[in-house]
């Protein structure tokens, strides 16, 4: 992976480029939402489709079906957006191209915490499973990143990833350890633990929405300073950059949104991976596109993938988190074979 860092703005027809590039992935978007919203265990018309967008009744059957798809085309974009801008986060402070929120561990310390709530304090709101998860994905992400640290050499891309695997593996294991005296609980998580959008409802969108917009913001904001640390951290301590803070700043951040996800809509992976290795080949290392765009590639991504899991399992549906698992996987075991895996 590229080790310098572009800090000045593109000129000439790399402008014209990256404004080509952002054009398609904004292009791409919308088809993804259309899709979304046309697509299902009942596909609509053109026509059905506007009337449901902008002249809804409820005497019409197909328009009801476009509005009833509204707010879960909306949470799809959102959490995909969420997990996107995550992945760049996280790969930018371990300087891991390996690293995202499924691979580390962190979405199942985020599950364990919410079992742990289902099972012991009997909570079922998403707005208590918010706070959980966001428990667990931290104490997570300290976990892993303290033992991937272990050792003379520090934290390497390998030794995260190692680490974030056996968590992963430790943690899974606990969660079948309370699930499975309690089938209560079982029945209450076995359909959240794949991942999926479907349950998604306005009060869902309503509770996520404070923790995207502030984990965005601060993502886009802290990118320059990301780049500057990229260099190394005497060169962007040189630059004014308090690493330390920025560091905790950005990876909080990152486990923050990953969090939020998990607690509505289940243990999504790969998203963060797909999305940035996807903006990083398009950009370069340039944090300043590639968060914000990482967002937007990663809206597409879901939302594609649960429209693809209701094609695919119509008149049922195959869960998003099960579709991006099959992209995902063999997307990981790419990288981690051709590419060299140092850092970024």
């Amino acid at each position: 992976m590229e080790s310098n860092v572009t800090t000045k703005r593109p000129v000439g027809h790399k402008r014209s480029y990256y404004a080509g590039i952002m054009l398609v992935f904004f292009l791409l978007l919308g088809i993804s939402i259309v899709a979304s919203l046309a697509f299902g265990s009942r596909s609509v018309t053109l026509e059905d489709l506007m009337a449901g967008l902008f002249a809804y009744s409820s005497d019409s059957y197909t328009a009801a079906v476009v509005h009833e798809r509204i707010p879960r085309t909306l949470f799809s974009l959102l959490c995909g957006g969420a997990l996107g801008v995550s992945g760049a986060l996280m790969q930018a402070v371990t300087r891991n191209p390996l690293a995202d929120p499924s691979i580390l561990g962190v979405n199942t310390g985020a599950s364990l915490f919410v079992v742990i709530g289902i099972a012991y304090f009997n909570i079922s709101a998403a707005g208590h499973y918010i706070w959980l998860s966001i428990l667990g994905a931290i104490l997570t992400a300290v976990i892993v990143y303290g033992i991937g640290s272990m050792g003379r050499t520090g934290n390497t891309p390998l030794k995260l990833v190692l680490a974030g695997a056996a968590t992963s593996a430790i943690l899974s294991s606990l969660i079948s350890a309370i699930m499975l005296p309690r089938s209560f609980v079982m029945d209450q998580f076995r359909f959240w633990q794949v991942g999926s959008v479907g349950a998604a409802n306005w009060d869902y969108i309503l509770i996520f929405l404070p923790f995207l917009a502030a984990g965005i913001l601060l993502a886009i904001i802290m990118a320059p300073s990301l780049n500057a640390l990229l260099l190394g951290d005497e060169i962007a301590t040189g630059q004014g950059v308090r690493t330390g803070l920025l560091t905790f700043a950005a990876a909080f951040t990152g486990v923050i949104l990953c969090g939020a996800v998990t607690a509505l809509a289940g243990p999504i992976g790969f998203i963060g991976l797909l999305a940035t290795h996807l903006m990083r080949l398009m950009f370069g290392p340039d944090l300043r596109f590639i968060i914000p765009m990482s967002a937007i590639s990663g809206a597409a991504i879901l939302t594609i993938a649960d429209v693809l899991g209701r094609l695919i399992g119509s008149p049922g549906e195959v869960e998003a988190g099960i579709i991006t698992a099959f992209i995902g996987a063999p997307v990981l075991i790419i990288l981690a074979t051709r590419l060299k895996v140092k850092s970024l």
